[in-house]
């Protein structure tokens, strides 16, 4: 998940690190903590590496010192908010194969998107060339699954009204199951649709502040300790 999923998304995005979305189990984290000294990788800030710490919704934090991976950063996290459990995000993952043999396990789009609805200001840029980087790669060939996506999940006007031209009787739905905001969409008032999602990031944001105040409490409180 993160920065590096979005380049493979062809959403490109400048990383530092690599984040990964993990089972907190004892024998999956067993794996993990080998995996970890292969890299020569140890914890570099709060909370300390532990089920406990993951499944409260924490990241961990590593750093690695292996020649071939120097400096390189790797968070990884059990439970965010608004995303499914993993099993489910196991069971939809996106599996791609490089040029190499090597196997690549991406969170699927859908869940990606979810994840990247946080407090921070980079992260809502990238939700939209997320959805538009998969509209160009898919519109010749979209099944109503996906354009169903794009309706709820599309982060410009121009693009939703391109959209419900299309699929009118489909933003119809999702107006009243899932987004409001499509009404305004249907009837082609723009700045109806700009504040409408100005709204949903403002709230978005909110939910996803209430969510870190108690988690980041906990940091401070790990940091004095």
């Amino acid at each position: 998940m993160g920065g590096q999923a979005c380049v493979f998304y062809g959403a490109a995005e400048f990383s530092r690190d690599v984040d990964f979305a993990i089972v907190a189990d004892p024998e999956n984290l067993d794996r993990l903590k080998a995996a970890l000294a292969d890299l020569d990788a140890s914890v570099i800030a709060v909370p300390p590496f532990s089920v406990e710490h993951l499944k409260r919704g924490h990241a961990i934090h590593f750093r690695c010192r292996h020649p071939e991976a120097e400096g390189l950063r790797i968070d990884v996290m059990s439970t965010m908010r608004g995303v499914a459990d993993f099993s489910d995000l196991w069971e939809r993952r996106t599996t791609l194969q490089a040029d190499d043999g090597t196997l690549y396990q991406l969170m699927a789009l859908p869940d990606l998107v979810q994840a990247k609805k946080t407090q921070r200001d980079k992260d809502w840029p990238m939700i939209r060339r997320l959805i538009e980087a998969d509209r160009i790669a898919c519109r010749d060939e979209a099944d109503p699954g996906q354009v169903a996506f794009w309706l709820r999940e599309g982060r410009t006007p121009e693009l939703l009204i391109d959209l419900a031209r299309s699929h009118r009787e489909l933003a119809r739905e999702i107006t009243i199951m899932a987004r409001p905001l499509l009404s305004a969409v249907i009837e082609e008032d723009e700045p109806a649709i700009e504040n409408g999602l100005a709204e949903e990031e403002r709230s978005e944001r909110a939910l996803d502040r209430a969510y870190w105040t108690p988690l980041k409490r906990e940091l401070e409180e790990l940091r004095h300790a």
